[in-house]
């Protein structure tokens, strides 16, 4: 019994890594990757994070201490699997979810999982650089397989969000595709109706770059009896690799659960 225990603990932390352990932060931070993205990014967050903030960021199959897993091809399988990780870490502390591109579909639906399964919900939902899932405006996502190594190369640079020189370096690009390309499947066979009435109750936060081409995220408020709010931030697609704009988010999501978590009393 010890030893199925420990495995999925070990297991759990597989799923979600936290650099920084805070025992006495408040809330709970998770959040998940864009398209062929690691956990390392926002794991790092805890560091410069406000103390009153643990970060878990989530770990895909098929990466990292994950290498050795099959990719997942369905987005429920993924959010299933998230909530079995998280259940453990969310009963004793307020919890938000934030994700980037494909990683804010998946925060989306592993809150409508939790609320669904076991009538939990983040204390608020952050999504950046994402149509709302039942936009009309959502572009086609392209058969992988039948791009060439170039039209590759550009959607890791501007969906994966991954510099230049790396894209140019042939050993990293060979690592890179089949992971974009497993989440780019993910991304063309998920399909989400218009809802007919409002899926979550708490609060919505988008965050925009400037300059994407990401449309119409003003559809979230259609998820949501809550309010929903959008903030552009100068940039493209990966606008939150700017400093700047990195430390604007994070204090504006601390910010946020401290204010709705004086709400909840």
């Amino acid at each position: 019994m010890e030893t199925a225990n420990y495995d999925k603990r070990t297991r759990n932390e597989n799923i979600l890594n936290c650099l920084y352990r805070k025992p006495n932060a408040v809330f709970r931070l998770i959040c998940f990757p864009w398209a062929g993205g690691g956990s390392a990014h926002f794991a790092k967050w805890g560091q410069t994070i406000n103390d009153s903030l643990e970060v878990h960021a989530v770990r895909l199959a098929g990466r990292e201490t994950r290498l050795h897993e099959p990719f997942a091809s369905d987005i429920y399988q993924i959010a299933d699997e998230i909530v079995s990780a998280l259940l453990p870490i969310i009963q004793d502390k307020a919890f938000a979810f934030f994700g980037h591109s494909l990683g804010s579909y998946i925060a989306f639906l592993t809150a409508l999982r939790l609320k669904e399964k076991h009538k939990m919900e983040p204390l608020h939902l952050f999504v950046s650089s994402a149509y709302a899932p039942h936009s009309k405006s959502r572009p086609q996502v392209p058969e992988i397989n039948k791009l060439s190594e170039e039209q590759i190369r550009y959607f890791l640079k501007n969906f994966g969000g991954t510099p230049k020189h790396l894209i140019d370096d042939k050993d990293f690009l060979n690592q890179c595709i089949p992971i974009l390309k497993a989440d780019v499947i993910v991304l063309k066979n998920f399909v989400f109706d218009t809802p007919s009435e409002a899926l979550l109750s708490r609060d919505i936060t988008c965050f925009i770059g400037s300059e994407d081409t990401v449309t119409d995220i003003e559809g979230w408020e259609d998820i949501t009896s809550g309010k929903t709010d959008v903030h552009t931030l100068p940039g493209d697609h990966f606008y939150l690799f700017e400093p700047n704009n990195e430390k604007f988010i994070k204090n504006y999501i601390t910010r946020c659960l401290e204010l709705s978590s004086l709400d909840c009393f």
